[in-house]
C-alpha cells in the first residue's frame, strides 16, 4: 500500500517540477509587459532619483547571460560561465519612446548664455528647445541580471540608445541635471550600468557656468573599424560662435577602467585652432582623457574664450603636446606635457599643469624658449605695432601722436585664474647686432595680483634685475592696477647697450643703476603718467668715443680734425644721472659726464603724462678747444617728434665777432671761438648710493 501511494506521488512531483517551469516559461513568453511598465517605472525613477517612463512598447525576449564586469572584483566574481547561472537565460528587454525627466528640485530657468536683448538669435541655439527633459531616446534595449534583481539591485551590462536626444543644463549657481542624485532617505533600488553602446543621436548643452550654447550631433559611420560615429560641433562658447567635427567609438565604458573609449577631431572658434587624437576613460568620474593636443591661434589671449584660463597677448602661435587629465565633481587635474611649439618666430617648449580648485583654478609649470625674439615680447605689455595688432583681429586704440601704449589692461580676467609659472629664455635676439643672452623670470598670479619677482636679464655683459608687482584686484578705477617697480642695473657695457650707436665703437664703461618707481593707472601711458619715484645711474670709469663728446659740445674743429685723423678714446672720470620723479613728471636732479676734456651737464624735465621733452644740454671745456661754439642746446618737443636747437643768441655774438676780426686778419676770426676756460673739479659731484661689484 505505501509502495503504490509512493508510486503514484513520486510522478505527480516529477509533473509538477516540469510543469511549473513550463506555466512560468509560458507566462513569461505571452505575458504583456506592457503591465509592467508602472512598476518598471517606478523603479527605475528611485534608482535615477528622477522621473523616469516608457511611453511606447515594452517587450521582453531571452539572451545568454552576460557576466557583470567589476574593475575590483575578485577574477571569479566577475565569471559566470563556471556556475550554474550560466544555464539561465537572461530577461533582455526592448523599450521605445523614453522619457527622462529632470530632478524635481531642478528648476528650470534661461542661462546666462541665451540671447541678449537686440541680438539676433544663433539657428543653432538651444534655449528654446531645452525642455523639462535630461533625456528622451526613440528605444532602448538592455539585459538585466536577474539574480541582482533579488537585492534590490538593476544591473545592466550593456545599454543601446537609438536615436538618444540628450539636453544637459546647468545654471549660474551650479545646479546641473545631469549629476545622478541620490534620493532622499534610504533607496530600495540600485542602479549599476557599466556600458553604453550609441546610434545617431544629438546632446544639447547649455551651460550659464561657462556661457555654452552648443549643439552636438552623432551619426554612424562603419567605414572605420576604430571610430564607428562621426560627430559634429556647433553653438556658441563664451559668447562666441564654435564649430567641430570628428570621429568617436561606439562603445562607451563607465565602470572598466582599462577600456578606453577613442575620440579625434577638431574645434575652431573664429581662428583659433585645437585638433586632438586619443581616449576617453571613466566618464562617470566626468572626464579622464589622454589625447595629443595640438593648439594654434592668433595670439594666446585668444584662448580665453574656449578655455577660459587667462593669457596674455602674444603673436600667432602654435604648440604641440601631450594632454592627459582626470576631472572628476571635486576637482581635478590637466597635464599639458612635454609640448613645443612656436610664438611668432620664437621657439618655446615646457609642461604645464591646469588643477581645478576653489576658489580659482591654477596654472602652473615651467616654460622654456632657446631662442627668444625680443619683438615676440611686444604684444604682451601693448607696444607692438599696429600691423601687429590687426593681424590679431585687434582695435587699434593707439593714437598718431602718441608713443607710450593707452591700451587698458583687462584686469576683469586675472581673477578667473591663479597661476605660478616659470619661464626663461637662453637667448634673446633684440636686432640684428645686439642680444640679451639670458632671460629668467616667475610668474604668480593670485586673486588678482600679478607679480614678475624676479624679472632678470643677463645682458650687455652685466644683468638687470626687476621686481615687478601688479595689483589688478583694487576698484581704483575700471581695469585699473597699482604697480610697483623695483630695477637694479649692474655693470652693463655702454658699448653692447648701444651697438648701432657708430661713435660709440671705441667706447668702454660700464653702467649701475636703480631705479624704483609706483603707479595707478589702467595702462602703460596712465601707469607712468601718475608714477612717483626716482631713478639713479652712474658710470664711473671707461673711455669714451671723442668724436661723440665733440659733436655733443659743438667742438667744430676737433670734429674735423677727428673725422680728417681718426677717432681717439677720452677717458671718463664719471657720469652721473639723478631722476625725481612725481606724478609723471621727471626732474634731473643731476646728470653729469665728466671727462679728462670736458664736462656736460643735463637739466630739464621729461614729461611722462603729456610725453613731452624740455631738456638743456651745456657743455664746459677743461682746456683750449678749437672753434668752440660753447652754446647750449635745448631737446624740446613731443616724444613723437622731438627737436634739437642751439642757442641762437650765443651763436649770433660770438659769429659776430668773428666776422668783423675777420676784416682785420684772417687769423683773429679764430679767437671768438676759442675756449680756455676750465673747472676745478674732476669728477662728479655726487655718485648714487650703488653697490659695489663685489656686492653683487
Amino acid at each position: 500500500m505505501k509502495l503504490r501511494t509512493k508510486t503514484k506521488v513520486l510522478p505527480g512531483i516529477i509533473t509538477l517540477l516540469i510543469l511549473v517551469p513550463a506555466i512560468a516559461l509560458i507566462v513569461l513568453l505571452t505575458f504583456d509587459w506592457n503591465r509592467a511598465k508602472p512598476r518598471f517605472n517606478s523603479s527605475m525613477s528611485e534608482a535615477l532619483g528622477r522621473p523616469f517612463q516608457i511611453r511606447g512598447e515594452l517587450r521582453l525576449q531571452w539572451t545568454k547571460p552576460t557576466p557583470n564586469f567589476k574593475p575590483n572584483a575578485k577574477p571569479e566574481s566577475n565569471n559566470l560561465d563556471k556556475t550554474w547561472h550560466r544555464f539561465i537565460p537572461w530577461p533582455q528587454f526592448f523599450a521605445t519612446d523614453i522619457h527622462i525627466a529632470n530632478p524635481a528640485d531642478f528648476q528650470q530657468q534661461k542661462s546666462e548664455s541665451t540671447v541678449k536683448k537686440g541680438e539676433t538669435k544663433d539657428p543653432v541655439s538651444i534655449g528654446d528647445q531645452i525642455q523639462d527633459e535630461t533625456a528622451s531616446i526613440k528605444e532602448v534595449s538592455f539585459s538585466l541580471n536577474p539574480w541582482k534583481l533579488l537585492h534590490k539591485e538593476i544591473s545592466i551590462p550593456t545599454l543601446r540608445l537609438s536615436a538618444p536626444l540628450v539636453h544637459l543644463q546647468r545654471h549660474a549657481n551650479g545646479a546641473n541635471n545631469w549629476t545622478i542624485r541620490k534620493p532622499a532617505g534610504t533607496s530600495l533600488w540600485r542602479l549599476d550600468l557599466q556600458q553604453i553602446a550609441l546610434t545617431d543621436g544629438t546632446i544639447y548643452l547649455q551651460d550659464a557656468v561657462k556661457h555654452a550654447d552648443i549643439k552636438v550631433g552623432f551619426n554612424e559611420d562603419r567605414s572605420d573599424p576604430e571610430y564607428s560615429f562621426t560627430w559634429n560641433l556647433s553653438g556658441k562658447l563664451n559668447d562666441e560662435a564654435i564649430v567641430g567635427e570628428g570621429q568617436v567609438g561606439a562603445v562607451l565604458a563607465l565602470t572598466d577602467q582599462t577600456k578606453p573609449f577613442p575620440i579625434r577631431g577638431y574645434l575652431r572658434q573664429d581662428q583659433t585652432i585645437i585638433a586632438l587624437t586619443g581616449t576617453l576613460t571613466r566618464p562617470m568620474n566626468l572626464m579622464a582623457i589622454q589625447m595629443r593636443l595640438a593648439v594654434a591661434a592668433l595670439s594666446m589671449a585668444k584662448l580665453y574664450a574656449i578655455s577660459g584660463i587667462f593669457l596674455p597677448e602674444t603673436p600667432p602661435f602654435s604648440t604641440e603636446g601631450q594632454l592627459t587629465g582626470d576631472i572628476n565633481a571635486s576637482g581635478g587635474k590637466w597635464n599639458y606635457s612635454e609640448f613645443r611649439g612656436k610664438v611668432g618666430s620664437s621657439d618655446i617648449s615646457g609642461d604645464l599643469q591646469f588643477e581645478f580648485k576653489s576658489p580659482r583654478p591654477l596654472l602652473s609649470g615651467a616654460i622654456v624658449s632657446k631662442s627668444l625674439l625680443f619683438s615676440d615680447l611686444a604684444p604682451i605689455i601693448g607696444i607692438d605695432s599696429r600691423s601687429s595688432k590687426q593681424t590679431r583681429g585687434l582695435a587699434t586704440v593707439q593714437p598718431s601722436n602718441k608713443i607710450l601704449p593707452i591700451e587698458s589692461f583687462k584686469t576683469d580676467r586675472w581673477k578667473s585664474i591663479d597661476a605660478n609659472v616659470k619661464f626663461s629664455a637662453d637667448h634673446i635676439i633684440r636686432s640684428e647686432t645686439s642680444s640679451i643672452t639670458k632671460l629668467m623670470t616667475n610668474l604668480n598670479l593670485h586673486d588678482g595680483v600679478l607679480s614678475l619677482k624676479p624679472l632678470n636679464f643677463e645682458m650687455a655683459g652685466g644683468s638687470l634685475r626687476s621686481d615687478i608687482r601688479l595689483d589688478g584686484s583694487q576698484n581704483h578705477e575700471k581695469n585699473a592696477i597699482v604697480a610697483q617697480i623695483q630695477v637694479q642695473a649692474r655693470r652693463l657695457q655702454l658699448k653692447q647697450i648701444m651697438p648701432f650707436v657708430k661713435d660709440l665703437d671705441a667706447s668702454l664703461g660700464e653702467i649701475n643703476g636703480n631705479a624704483s618707481l609706483s603707479a595707478v593707472g589702467n595702462s602703460i601711458a596712465t601707469l607712468l603718467g601718475s608714477s612717483n619715484g626716482e631713478l639713479r645711474a652712474v658710470i664711473n670709469r671707461g673711455t669714451v668715443s671723442k668724436l661723440l663728446l665733440e659733436k655733443i659740445g659743438l667742438n667744430i674743429g676737433s670734429i674735423v680734425l677727428t673725422i680728417l685723423f681718426g677717432d681717439e678714446e677720452v677717458k671718463l672720470n664719471c657720469l652721473a644721472a639723478h631722476f625725481s620723479v612725481q606724478n609723471g613728471l621727471m626732474q634731473s636732479k643731476q646728470f653729469v659726464v665728466d671727462t679728462e676734456q670736458s664736462r656736460l651737464n643735463l637739466q630739464g624735465t621729461i614729461n611722462l603724462r603729456q610725453e613731452r621733452l624740455d631738456l638743456k644740454i651745456t657743455q664746459k671745456s677743461k682746456g683750449i678747444r678749437l672753434i668752440s661754439l660753447r652754446a647750449p642746446i635745448y631737446v624740446r618737443g613731443s616724444f613723437q617728434h622731438p627737436t634739437t636747437k642751439i642757442d641762437k643768441g650765443v651763436v649770433a655774438l660770438r659769429a659776430g665777432a668773428a666776422i668783423a676780426l675777420a676784416a682785420l686778419a684772417p687769423v683773429a676770426a679764430f679767437i671768438p671761438l676759442v675756449n680756455s676756460g676750465s673747472i676745478d673739479s674732476p669728477v662728479c659731484e655726487e655718485k648714487p648710493a650703488v653697490k659695489s661689484r663685489k656686492s653683487k
